[in-house]
C-alpha cells in the first residue's frame, strides 16, 4: 500500500473553511470529479478565491515537495483535477465575469463552468467558441483547444482566447496577452496546464443570435448511405453550420444513427442550406428548429450526469473511407447497450483553416473529432465495457490520422501526448523549461521540460 507524508497545513494558508482535510464534512463531495472511476484522496484541498490563495498553494506545495492538482470543472476524463496524497488547488470559487460589451471581450474566472459563462454574455446577445456541454469547467476546455458548436464561423476557444492571469511554479502572477508574455499565450492555446495555473481567461466575444439548431435521426439501413453523404454534404457547406454524428444502441439492443446540426447565421439561410440534408435518406425523426443558443448549448446535459464511470478513447478521423464506415457501423453495433455512444465531432471551417503551429492546438484541417465515450452506473459492469472500448479503438485505429485531442486523453502515455501536440511538442518542452523548469506543474498530459546539455 502506497503510504504519504502527512503535513499540517497551517489555518491562515487560506480563509477559515477554505483548507479541507481527510474527515471534514465537505471533503469527498470537494475531491469528487466528473469521472467516478477517479478515486485519488489529496492530504488537501485549498479553495482558492483570488490569484493570492493560488500563490500559497504552489509556495506550501514545493515546500513540503508534494504533487500540485488545478481544479476547475473537474471534468477531465483522466481526472487529473485531484491528485493522491498531494495538494489539489480548488479553483471552482473563483465564478468571477467581467463582460464588456462595447469591446466585445469578456474576463472569466477559472472556475466558471461553460453554462455560467454562456449566461453572461448572453446578456449582452454575445457569445465566445466553448464546448457542448453546460456543465464543463472552461479552464480545462480553453487550455487544451476548446472545440463547438461555433467553432466553423468562429474558431476553437483557444483561437478566441486573448489573455490570461497564470500563477507560476515560482510563485509570479502574470498578466499574459499578445504584448505581454505572447510566447506564453501561444502555449495557453491549447498546450493544457503545464505552464502554470491560469486565474482568469480573457475572451473575444462574437454576436451570437438565437440559432437553427437540433437532429435528425435514421433507420440503420441507411446508416452507411447517411455517414457518406454527410461527409460530402459538410465539406461545401457554409462556416455557420456545423454538425456531429453519433452512434448508439437503444433499450432494445437495436443500433442508431443521428446527426445534430448546429447553425448560427441568418435562419432563413440556414432553412434554405440545410434543406438537402434534411431531405436525404428518409429520416425517422427530424427536431431542427429555430433555438435560443442558451438552450442548445445545455441541450446534451441530461446525458452525461455527475457520477457515472468513464473510459474514452479518442482519435481524428479525416476521410470516411467505405473500410473506415464499414469498421464504424460494425464496432458500433457490437456497443453494450446503456449509455455509451460513439461521436464525430466535425472540426472545420475558420477552426480548420489556422496555421497548425500558430497556436499550440495543431490538429488544422477539416476532420472528425473521434471519441468512443463509454460511460455506465454499475461497477460490476466495468471489465466487459472496457473491454468493447479497447476493442472498438483498435479496430477503427488504422483509419485514424496519428493525432488525438488532448481534451479526450485518459492516462494513456508519453506516445499519446505526443500525439495530441505533434510537431508542436518541440516548442512546448522549451516553453515548460522556461516556466516550469521543475515540472512542479505535472498532473496534466505533461509535457516534459527539455533539458539542456
Amino acid at each position: 500500500m502506497t503510504t504519504h507524508p502527512t503535513i499540517a497545513v497551517p489555518d491562515d494558508v487560506l480563509r477559515p473553511g477554505d483548507v479541507l482535510r481527510p474527515g471534514d464534512a465537505d471533503y469527498d463531495t470537494a475531491r469528487a470529479v466528473f469521472n467516478r472511476m477517479i478515486d485519488r484522496r489529496p492530504l488537501a484541498i485549498l479553495r482558492c478565491r483570488q490569484p493570492d490563495d493560488v500563490v500559497r498553494g504552489v509556495a506550501l506545495a514545493r515546500e513540503h515537495d508534494l504533487v500540485i492538482a488545478v481544479r476547475g470543472g473537474g471534468h477531465n476524463v483522466a481526472g487529473n483535477a485531484v491528485c493522491d496524497g498531494g495538494i489539489m488547488l480548488d479553483l471552482s470559487p473563483m465564478k468571477g465575469l467581467e463582460v464588456d460589451p462595447g469591446r466585445r471581450v469578456a474576463r472569466a474566472g477559472a472556475g466558471l463552468l461553460l453554462g455560467e459563462l454562456d449566461r453572461g454574455t448572453q446578456n449582452h446577445g454575445l457569445a465566445t467558441p466553448l464546448g457542448v456541454m453546460s456543465g464543463t469547467g472552461i479552464a480545462g476546455l480553453t487550455l487544451g483547444g476548446g472545440l463547438g458548436w461555433l467553432n466553423g464561423r468562429h474558431g476553437l476557444a483557444c483561437d478566441n482566447l486573448i489573455g490570461a492571469e497564470v500563477v507560476t511554479a515560482g510563485g509570479e502572477v502574470l498578466t499574459v496577452g499578445p504584448d505581454d508574455q505572447p510566447d506564453l499565450l501561444w502555449g495557453l492555446r491549447g498546450g493544457g496546464g503545464n505552464f502554470g495555473v491560469v486565474t482568469s481567461f480573457t475572451y473575444r466575444l462574437h454576436p451570437i443570435g438565437p440559432l437553427l439548431a437540433g437532429g435528425l435521426s435514421y433507420p440503420w439501413a441507411a446508416a452507411a448511405d447517411v455517414l457518406r453523404y454527410h461527409q460530402e454534404f459538410m465539406a461545401s457547406a457554409p462556416d455557420e453550420l456545423t454538425s456531429a454524428v453519433s452512434l448508439a444502441v437503444g433499450p432494445a439492443g437495436q443500433p442508431a444513427l443521428s446527426i445534430a446540426v448546429c447553425w448560427c447565421g441568418p435562419l432563413d439561410e440556414g432553412q434554405a442550406v440545410l434543406r438537402p440534408l434534411r431531405a436525404f435518406g428518409k429520416p425517422t425523426a427530424d427536431v431542427i428548429a429555430p433555438m435560443p443558443y442558451l438552450t442548445w448549448q445545455s441541450a446534451p446535459d441530461a446525458g452525461y450526469p455527475l457520477g457515472r464511470l468513464h473510459y474514452w478513447k479518442s482519435g481524428y478521423l479525416r476521410h470516411r473511407t467505405d473500410a473506415a464506415i464499414e469498421t464504424l457501423l460494425d464496432v458500433a453495433a457490437r456497443m453494450p447497450r446503456g449509455a455509451s455512444g460513439i461521436g464525430l465531432q466535425g472540426l472545420r471551417g475558420a477552426a480548420s483553416r489556422v496555421a497548425p503551429d500558430a497556436t499550440a492546438f495543431p490538429h488544422r484541417a477539416p476532420q472528425d473529432d473521434f471519441l468512443i465515450l463509454a460511460q455506465w452506473d454499475d461497477d460490476r459492469d466495468s471489465a466487459s465495457i472496457i473491454a468493447w472500448a479497447r476493442d472498438a479503438f483498435a479496430a477503427m485505429r488504422p483509419h485514424l490520422e496519428d493525432a488525438v485531442y488532448v481534451n479526450n486523453l485518459g492516462a494513456e502515455g508519453p506516445d499519446r501526448v505526443l500525439a495530441a501536440y505533434r510537431g508542436n511538442h518541440s516548442r512546448l518542452a522549451e516553453l515548460k523549461r522556461r516556466y516550469d523548469p521543475s515540472n512542479v506543474f505535472r498532473m496534466n498530459q505533461n509535457v516534459a521540460p527539455v533539458v539542456l546539455g
